[in-house]
């Protein structure tokens, strides 16, 4: 369709039905990323309602810009088409609006353009309805014609006050899975690995030792990590898992390698409801890690260089 380029004339706050906004620029009423076949502009919409279900999170970050999710809802997000034309809007000679709401009546919010300098991030997201995660592209947007809007939303607010590594209480049963909308599997073994941790850091108290947890800022990251327990007199860091498979084993080595570097050179260990078959315990020694299991009311320790004696420093 030829390029007649229309003039814009919608100002920020202003609304309009979306279809006729299609009408008169171009562009598709059901992609949430629409470059114009009308005019010059790449459109895209907003919309919380209907995007966390697609495990979209686009919101005003501390950073003063808006963050918006690129698309696709299965699998890795790629670069190519809507999020190709988002990324490349400014090199192709286009004007990126933005518009809160998906559908009928939607709200101009203004023109942006995408950050030259750090125009994107990668990140985990579920897939739509909650499914397994993958690789989502967000990208940075500077407001043209607008202010900065102070963070409104609860990552974004979390996000704000956020140190690179903090110490947090172990009731503070926050989880990473939170910033990704956890679904019910995943928030089933969360309540098992929580009370395999609880009882864990009640045993250490009669023995004297502090437990506390990390919270964890990579740079250049949006979302948190955050570590299972640490006990603060022996610097160990304990991942905890609900089960002792190859899989849980495997996720907590994983899992340990980046939480401890960045933080002080801690003693690792994996918190497991059972005995581990051997060579499974061979392969946390094979990274230095220990393993760590209840029997008989006891817990053993599968590395003679970490003890729970008693402290006599508490």
């Amino acid at each position: 369709m030829e390029n007649t380029n229309p003039e814009w004339t919608l100002k920020p706050g202003d609304s309009i039905k979306r279809k006729e906004l299609h009408d008169q620029y171009g562009g598709s009423r059901q992609s949430g990323i629409s470059p114009c076949t009308k005019s010059d502009n790449v459109i895209i919409f907003t919309d919380p309602a209907s995007g966390e279900q697609h495990g979209y999170h686009d919101e005003w970050m501390p950073d003063g810009r808006f963050h918006y999710s690129g698309e696709g809802k299965y699998g890795d997000q790629k670069m190519t088409s809507g999020n190709a034309s988002l990324l490349n809007h400014a090199k192709q000679g286009r004007t990126l609006r933005v518009f809160q709401g998906a559908r009928d009546t939607v709200t101009y919010q203004g023109e942006f353009i995408v950050d030259n300098d750090d125009p994107w991030h990668a990140t985990d997201a579920p897939e739509t309805d909650k499914g397994p995660l993958r690789k989502v592209f967000v990208f940075h947007l500077n407001p043209i014609d607008t202010e900065p809007l102070p963070p409104k939303e609860t990552l974004a607010r979390m996000v704000a006050a956020l140190e690179p590594v903090k110490k947090i209480p172990l009731e503070k049963q926050d989880v990473e899975k939170f910033f990704v909308n956890q679904n019910e599997k995943t928030y089933s073994a969360d309540r098992t690995e929580a009370k395999l941790v609880l009882e864990f850091s009640n045993y250490l108290h009669t023995k004297g030792y502090t437990t506390t947890r990390r919270q964890l800022l990579p740079q250049g990251e949006t979302r948190p990590l955050f570590t299972d327990l640490h006990v603060e007199e022996i610097n160990l860091l304990v991942e905890a898992k609900g089960s002792v498979t190859r899989e849980n084993i495997r996720m907590a080595i994983g899992q340990l390698v980046d939480y401890s570097r960045l933080m002080n050179k801690p003693k690792c260990a994996i918190l497991v409801p059972s005995k581990p078959r051997p060579d499974l315990i061979d392969l946390a020694h094979s990274q230095g890690y220990a393993v760590i299991w209840q029997d008989d009311h006891f817990y053993q320790v599968s590395n003679e260089n970490i003890s729970f004696e008693p402290n006599i420093n508490p």
